[in-house]
């Protein structure tokens, strides 16, 4: 697990390779059963987009990151609220709340993108919006989580089953319960634990 640069109890979320959606879902977060806010103001947002902005077809700016403001914050909190109900209904099979498909469609529709061929000197696509930038990463954000629950990787849709861990991942391989190889070692030194309580009080 890699956490951002500011300090854990200030803000700091991880970030974990997952999807984009999933990066988003998981700034709200546990250490050792504490539930922390990794969003807690727009400096925190702009960081944590900053760090995750080379995954984006159109890059927020440094500019762009230095203007957020609170209607951005409050704008990715928002989206985050939908990611989280439409996941939970992929990984339940149920249907999620009509507000949070609306939501996530709501914040497509409002940066369309398009890509354009160039050829200098080879050929290459540019992606390109009339959207602000954070509007943008936004917008494809929520594109990324339609794709997500309706795709091929739903079924691959997990809650970490580490101790006190709230976060969640897309799994790779068949075998894996925890959204990182730290959350593994505690599952495994916690049964460790209980194997060893239940042994001494027999």
């Amino acid at each position: 697990m890699r956490t951002r640069s500011a300090d854990i109890d200030d803000g700091g979320a991880p970030i974990l390779g997952e999807p984009a959606p999933i990066e988003l879902l998981n700034t709200r977060y546990a250490v050792r059963g504490v539930r922390y806010e990794g969003l807690r103001d727009p400096a925190h947002f702009a960081t944590w987009l900053g760090e995750i902005g080379n995954r984006f077809a159109v890059e927020p700016t440094a500019a762009a990151l230095r203007a957020v403001g609170e209607a951005e914050l409050a704008a990715a909190l928002d989206l985050r609220e939908c990611v989280a109900a439409v996941v939970s209904a992929a990984m339940a099979e149920t249907v999620p709340a009509q507000a949070a498909t609306e939501g996530l469609n709501g914040y497509i529709r409002a940066a369309p993108q398009w890509r354009e061929l160039r050829w200098a000197p080879a050929p290459s696509v540019v992606a390109y919006t009339a959207a602000e930038p954070v509007a943008a990463a936004l917008a494809e954000i929520a594109s990324a989580a339609v794709e997500l629950v309706t795709g091929t990787r739903r079924a691959d849709l997990r809650p970490c089953q580490g101790p006190g861990c709230i976060l969640h991942f897309v799994r790779d391989n068949p075998r894996r319960e925890w959204c990182s190889a730290a959350c593994g070692n505690r599952a495994r030194v916690a049964r460790h634990y209980r194997r060893t309580k239940n042994v001494a009080g027999k």
